[in-house]
């Protein structure tokens, strides 16, 4: 107690203008609504960045949270785009099903002959061979093999890759193949010469591929010309995937897969 006595005394003169300042700035406040008008944007603006700062913080590790919440979003919809369930669907097969499952990148491969993907979902998700890869963009590849927990997907970038697809302007349709050559271009191969083309057209999956439901992007020519015999082109196809960096992904079944192809064998053995 004597310290804080001797403190106030050592420092009589400097707290006695200290105080009277203070009195001085409250009357100039109090008096003045220019003063006020400035004291209170200047508390705004600190309050107002403190939150904001709090608001990006708390963002920031919601991140995670959010981009699942968006991913089973987006799961749903494309489920009911799949299947004809709302107005804004294309014009598919009633009678072909598909379901959905969200997935995440973990590891992947686009510098080789033969690229493989590696999904975080696999046998206890329901994930079996020869079911589609998507992106939000195009599609990616096709299921080959699983584990219980990740499923390898051989890439479209891959020498074995082959995916029917069709060109959207006049429906056209012809195999997808990879040359090895650029991890951002495919090939278009046996589109008929009589087919209309032009740099820019948009590629799609094709009605006759029992894997991928029709109409799923994949990208846009890029360059063509006529194979050997002149009855055929070769096309360049630009994907619109990025396949250097490609993180969330919805896997596709074909409900009804199964079903087709053993009725498509059981035709070929009666022939």
């Amino acid at each position: 107690m004597q310290q804080i006595i001797n403190f106030l005394i050592r420092y009589k003169t400097f707290l006695l203008y200290v105080f009277l300042l203070l009195i001085t700035f409250a009357f100039t406040f109090q008096s003045h609504t220019y003063h006020q008008s400035k004291f209170l944007n200047s508390a705004n603006y600190i309050s107002g960045s403190i939150y904001e700062l709090s608001f990006k913080t708390t963002s920031y590790f919601d991140l995670r949270e959010e981009n699942e919440r968006l991913l089973r979003e987006n799961e749903t919809l494309r489920h009911q785009l799949y299947n004809q369930e709302t107005t804004l669907a294309p014009k598919l097969d009633s009678s072909i099903t598909y379901s959905v499952i969200t997935g995440q990148v973990v590891k992947n491969s686009f510098s080789n002959q033969r690229n493989y993907i590696t999904i975080n979902r696999g046998e206890r998700d329901s994930i079996v061979q020869d079911m589609g890869v998507i992106t939000d963009k195009g599609i990616l590849g096709i299921v080959e093999n699983t584990s219980k927990g990740f499923a390898s997907v051989q890439s479209i970038l891959n020498d074995k890759s082959k995916i029917n697809a069709k060109i959207k302007n006049s429906n056209h349709f012809g195999s997808l193949v990879w040359d090895t050559k650029s991890y951002t271009t495919v090939q278009l191969t046996d589109i008929p010469r009589l087919a209309p083309l032009k740099i820019g057209d948009t590629i799609l999956t094709g009605a006759s591929s029992s894997i991928f439901p029709e109409n799923i992007p994949i990208g846009t020519i890029s360059r063509f010309d006529l194979d050997s015999s002149k009855s055929f082109y070769f096309i360049d196809v630009k994907l619109f995937n990025d396949m250097t960096n490609v993180k969330n992904v919805y896997i596709i079944k074909n409900l009804n897969r199964e079903e087709i192809e053993r009725l498509e064998l059981e035709t070929k053995t009666d022939d």
